[in-house]
């Protein structure tokens, strides 16, 4: 295929789908107990360097619990990909996000990230490479489609595209332009659930995300969930099961898991927790205070539930509408 342009951005991870079929090889297919704490699973499985990606709609199921994990241990030098809110920018505050493959990171309604905008103007983020929404969700279908890139006519003839690793080439059916996204293979894959066995059948109630592609798009794949059943109860439901265990290479339980983000039908994002690190992040210092006192200083995701406290997460499920 003839190429017309290429855009700008470097490509972070080259997309190695033999050697990527080559690993899937080795993982067990046996129904292995797969029980860990966000602790045990960041030590095993989470390495300085690392490419990780977290998925998520907003602050929707926020893999949050084991995100705090990979800043209390200080994993360093990380590629980072994901359309983050919350739990990018708290990477960012750590300071341990070296490149980032993006579609947005930002605060929503109180504006655009502090830290994301320190991060690379220092230049200690070395390389911020854009791409929409519907762009960096495809290049995981890619991977889990096992192609080299998808064709489409996502980001044609704008700024985002220019700013990618995308390439147009002269489609050879038609010779209209198109928009080739390449598969986007992670190291590392953090997903958080409403319900999960301890083999990993994991299952998403409401929007579900780009959650079945990344799942399938990771070398190694870290489930946290709100719940922990037994596979009787997840075969009652067999077509909710998007994430099957063979994907999966640890399963941590952790209610409240995606706080301060919201659960779809069990907890409502804790908004006042959310403004007071937009208000924190304005300045190194106080970034740092914050992190202190919610990551740093606490043992566990379990401390960090009896710091929010008991009255508060109450609340937050109190504020779940009705079905």
């Amino acid at each position: 295929m003839k190429v017309i342009t290429s855009g700008k951005g470097k490509m972070l991870q080259p997309p190695d789908l033999n050697s990527f079929r080559e690993h899937n090889r080795t993982k067990p297919r046996g129904l292995i107990d797969k029980r860990m704490t966000e602790a045990e699973a960041v030590g095993k499985y989470i390495h300085d360097g690392d490419y990780i990606g977290t998925e998520l709609y907003g602050t929707v199921r926020c893999p949050q619990s084991l995100v705090n994990e990979i800043v209390r241990q200080g994993k360093k030098d990380l590629y980072v990909a994901g359309q983050g809110v919350y739990e990018l920018d708290i990477l960012l505050g750590a300071g341990l996000i070296k490149a980032l493959d993006h579609t947005y990171i930002g605060m929503e309604v109180y504006g655009i990230s502090n830290c994301l905008r320190r991060e690379v103007e220092s230049g200690r983020v070395e390389h911020c490479v854009e791409w929409s929404n519907a762009a960096i969700a495809w290049r995981f279908k890619a991977a889990a489609m096992g192609v080299p890139f998808l064709p489409t006519r996502s980001m044609l003839g704008t700024d985002t595209l220019t700013y990618s690793a995308a390439k147009v080439v002269e489609d050879p059916f038609t010779g209209d332009p198109v928009a080739l996204l390449p598969a986007l293979i992670l190291d590392v894959g953090l997903i958080h659930v409403h319900r999960a066995d301890k083999y990993g059948n994991a299952q998403i109630d409401g929007i579900s995300g780009f959650a079945f592609e990344l799942a399938r798009a990771s070398k190694r794949l870290l489930i946290s969930t709100e719940e922990m059943v037994s596979t009787d109860e997840i075969r009652k439901h067999p077509d909710r099961t998007i994430i099957p265990y063979y994907l999966v290479d640890a399963v941590i339980q952790a209610p409240f898991g995606s706080h301060p983000g919201e659960m779809c039908y069990q907890y409502e994002r804790d908004e006042p927790q959310i403004k007071a690190w937009v208000e924190a992040s304005k300045d190194p210092g106080t970034t740092q205070e914050y992190l202190q006192k919610y990551i740093y200083d606490l043992k566990d995701h379990q401390a960090y539930l009896e710091l929010i406290g008991r009255e508060r997460l109450n609340e937050l499920q109190d504020m779940v509408p009705e079905a």
